[in-house]
């Protein structure tokens, strides 16, 4: 197996505060991996410790199978990253800027870049400092994935993007990993992660809380429900919700005063089955049971509690 990152026992402290603790990671070679958690988990602070753009308290870390501190002008040759927090105020037109760019790196043609912007409907002849938000990331994503970098490290790369343009910037993390190259994604847009990535790693106050695939998580996770009824039913239908196995926070909807009828939800834990087999004779007027998704599984995780509970090994199925 082919590492581009591993972590053994990394940590960060920025003076009393552990930004990181003890961080085990392995990300294979070609591989989509996801890095997720809430504002303040230490998914910023690993990214930078792997660019050594700030180095370890404790641990080591190899990025492309060279230690970051000793091999850094090697590893940017090798490498792509995208800022959380891109600024961009230069007084230079898109295209200026990513010539500049361009000739930094090297091995970056007009035609690449150019293809880039216009596949993301970006304006290169406007100057940096008079775009919009969603403009200037589509200017960090060129930047990212105008050259073939071995690896893509993106920290929340869809910030200010449209619908449209996410669905762009996934065919372009799919393309790259159909090219060989690792991309290593931090987001808070779950649906993306579930989209492309193949494994995650959850960390929650500076410590790995899960590390699996996607698909097992998925499977663990509980279903949304939402079941409509008549609102004379609707007693009938809450009281077999109610002591229904594996179904939890069941609620009523607020709805307008005589509105004809009302919507339960809720959270389902376990085999369909048993759950269509109990609504099978209530007087429903409609019923969803939603396929289990990956922000579920995370919400559920940060619900048990701060205890770390780590998966095995590679996580399972990737």
């Amino acid at each position: 197996m082919s590492l581009a990152i591993e972590t053994v026992g990394l940590g960060k402290r920025f003076g009393s505060t552990e930004a990181l603790v003890d961080l085990d990671l392995q990300v294979e070679t070609g591989e989509v991996f996801g890095l997720i958690g809430p504002n303040g988990a230490g998914k910023t602070t690993t990214m930078r410790l792997l660019l050594d753009v700030i180095r370890p308290t404790s641990g080591r870390l190899a990025v492309l199978g060279l230690e970051p501190r000793s091999n850094g002008p090697r590893l940017r040759e090798r490498l792509a990253f995208l800022p959380g927090e891109l600024r961009l105020t230069s007084r230079a037109t898109g295209r200026e800027l990513l010539d500049f760019y361009a000739r930094l790196q090297g091995g970056v043609t007009k035609r690449a870049y150019e293809a880039l912007a216009e596949r993301l409907g970006l304006d290169l002849v406007a100057r940096v400092g008079t775009l919009s938000k969603g403009n200037k990331q589509k200017l960090g994503l060129v930047q990212a994935f105008m050259r073939p970098a071995e690896l893509l490290i993106l920290d929340e790369p869809t910030s200010g993007l449209d619908p449209v343009m996410q669905r762009v910037f996934l065919e372009l993390v799919q393309g790259a990993q159909a090219d060989g190259r690792t991309v290593l994604l931090s987001s808070h847009v779950l649906s993306e992660i579930q989209q492309v990535a193949g494994r995650v790693a959850i960390l929650r106050h500076g410590r790995l809380a899960k590390l699996e695939s996607v698909a097992a998580l998925r499977a663990g996770a509980p279903r949304r429900v939402r079941l409509n009824a008549r609102r004379e039913d609707l007693a009938r239908v809450r009281g077999v919700l109610e002591a229904l196995p594996g179904l939890t926070g069941l609620a009523l909807q607020p709805s307008h005063e005589g509105a004809a009828e009302g919507e339960l939800v809720a959270r389902y834990a376990g085999a369909p089955g048993p759950f269509l087999e109990a609504v099978r004779q209530l007087p429903l007027t409609d019923l969803v049971l939603a396929e289990p998704d990956l922000e579920e599984a995370v919400m559920t995780l940060y619900a048990e509690g701060d205890r770390p509970v780590v998966g095995g090994g590679n996580g399972g199925e990737r």
